[in-house]
């Protein structure tokens, strides 16, 4: 590569041998970050400036600001228990700068959204939830929110004040079960069953004090879903609720609980995969609950997974309810799908997970644990035990930390896109591996996240209209751009 670009690291910023800490000097108008899937560069960061016509490339990408869709939420990743746990046993310094390496927006890489359980989840320490004996007025946060969540979200919310939290159930308590909606007998096991409608209120109830808590423990709650995965019978924690059981829980329940306690958390319908886990009467769940006309208007949109189905399916569903937002809040990495390589995953989990949800109408992109340690874990029996988190840390130190394809498919896009931005029109050159999006952020600085999955590198000019600059991206590589406008 011949781009005039400085490059100004500091080592000592580095934790386990990773991500750099690099500093921009006043020489020129673009700040980049790179990765390349061999590693050679990860999230590096570098300055080029804006050219001339004349000297710029035969091929040429526009940016279009008066062609907009949707706002952006946030980029990020879900602060589990066990990512909490794992956060805790670091020292108190490099946990710190490993936070502010995910967190700053000062150049670095500004995660800006996370997803946590209510209750727990099957990467919790234990099952519980937080009103394990029946009545709802025995509900109490536990040890796992209060000595592990919260001080975790505490200590990122001083790094970015302005993060959003998601927040979704994997199980309602026990004692709200049942084993079919037509027998109606006690289920009291963590994995399946339904929610027994004679506790659509004390559930209800339950959210409003979940959220209540935790923004008396200083944690906002932007967003939950009613369920997690609710066609899921088989997690370690799981309950079963099919389209109709949400839409009646919603409107009967959810929505006029929240409504009376004056709560505006959003409320995002489905949670779970593409293909609706082919089960036939499940198809187009969220649509289902936006025709009925009593539950939509308390449905901000739906929430989609990637485990199983095809993105496509964010396209319908925005077609059929462009109002409706998407959001995308979980995937994962893991032994099934080679997930410590990053030559083969970073290049597959920019196009599937970082920019084919975005330039599907999605306005969020969360992925699963942010940090896991050498085992894949703490996890639990019935649980992903074969899974990898967005970064790894060694068990045997707590502080060697391998970083994944989701840890830079997040920062690529948190690092340039700002909340509250906008996805805006980018067209022009074309080549095989190539995929781009374009955002203008609040501040009217552009953004452009661009995938070259070619063995070659990809060489063109990206103007905005008034600017221009040269594009030289490394063979298999992910590059985000940002500048003032």
């Amino acid at each position: 590569m011949k781009t005039n670009i400085l490059y100004l690291c500091l080592g000592a910023a580095v934790i386990g041998g990773g991500v750099q800490s690099c500093v921009p000097q006043p020489v020129g108008n673009v700040s980049m970050f790179v990765t390349t899937a061999d590693r050679t560069k990860e999230f590096a960061y570098a300055i080029i400036p804006f050219s001339d016509e004349a000297s710029a490339s035969e091929n040429f990408v526009v940016v279009d600001s008066s062609v907009r869709y949707q706002e952006i939420d946030g980029f990020g990743a879900a602060i589990t228990g066990s990512t909490a746990w794992n956060l805790l046993q670091m020292s108190v310094d490099e946990r710190s700068a490993f936070l502010y390496e995910t967190f700053s927006s000062n150049l670095k890489m500004g995660h800006s959204y996370v997803r946590i359980s209510i209750g727990c989840s099957d990467f919790s320490l234990s099952e519980y939830t937080c009103c394990d004996k029946k009545g709802i007025e025995n509900f109490a946060l536990t040890d796992e929110e209060t000595e592990y969540v919260i001080p975790v979200l505490k200590e990122i919310l001083r790094i970015n004040p302005s993060l959003k939290v998601m927040g979704s159930p994997w199980t309602c308590p026990r004692w709200m079960k049942i084993d079919n909606l037509e027998r109606k007998a006690a289920y009291p096991s963590w994995t399946g069953g339904h929610l027994n409608p004679a506790y659509y209120d004390d559930y209800a109830a339950y959210f409003v004090k979940w959220i209540k808590a935790f923004e008396k423990a200083g944690i906002p709650i932007y967003a939950v879903t009613p369920q997690n995965e609710p066609l899921n019978r088989g997690n370690s924690a799981s309950l079963f609720m099919g389209w109709q059981e949400q839409a009646a829980f919603l409107k009967k329940s959810l929505a006029p609980a929240m409504k009376t306690a004056g709560l505006n958390t959003k409320i995002y319908a489905f949670d779970h995969n593409y293909d609706y886990d082919r089960i036939e009467d499940q198809k187009s769940y969220p649509v289902r609950i936006y025709e009925d006309a009593e539950a939509s208007p308390h449905v901000a949109g739906a929430a989609y997974h990637n485990y199983s189905g095809n993105r496509e399916e964010l396209n319908r569903i925005h077609d059929a309810y462009p109002d409706k937002e998407l959001v995308f809040t979980e995937t994962s990495i893991g032994t099934w799908n080679d997930g410590r390589n990053l030559e083969k995953r970073l290049m597959q989990d920019m196009r599937e997970t970082g920019l084919g949800t975005v330039n599907n109408w999605c306005r969020g992109v969360i992925v699963w644990n942010l940090m896991l340690d050498s085992e894949r874990g703490p996890n639990r029996e019935g649980g992903c035990r074969t899974c990898y988190g967005a970064v790894d840390i060694d068990k045997s130190d707590y502080r060697t930390i391998t970083r994944n394809s989701h840890y830079y498919v997040i920062g690529h896009l948190s690092s340039v896109v700002k909340p509250g931005a906008f996805r805006i029109a980018s067209r022009g050159y074309e080549a095989g591996g190539l995929v781009y999006s374009a955002f203008i952020n609040p501040d009217e600085s552009y953004a452009f996240v661009v995938l070259n999955d070619a063995a070659e590198e990809r060489t063109f000019s990206l103007s905005d209209g008034e600017r221009i600059f040269k594009c030289e991206l490394p063979p298999r590589s992910v590059v985000s751009y940002r500048w003032n406008n």
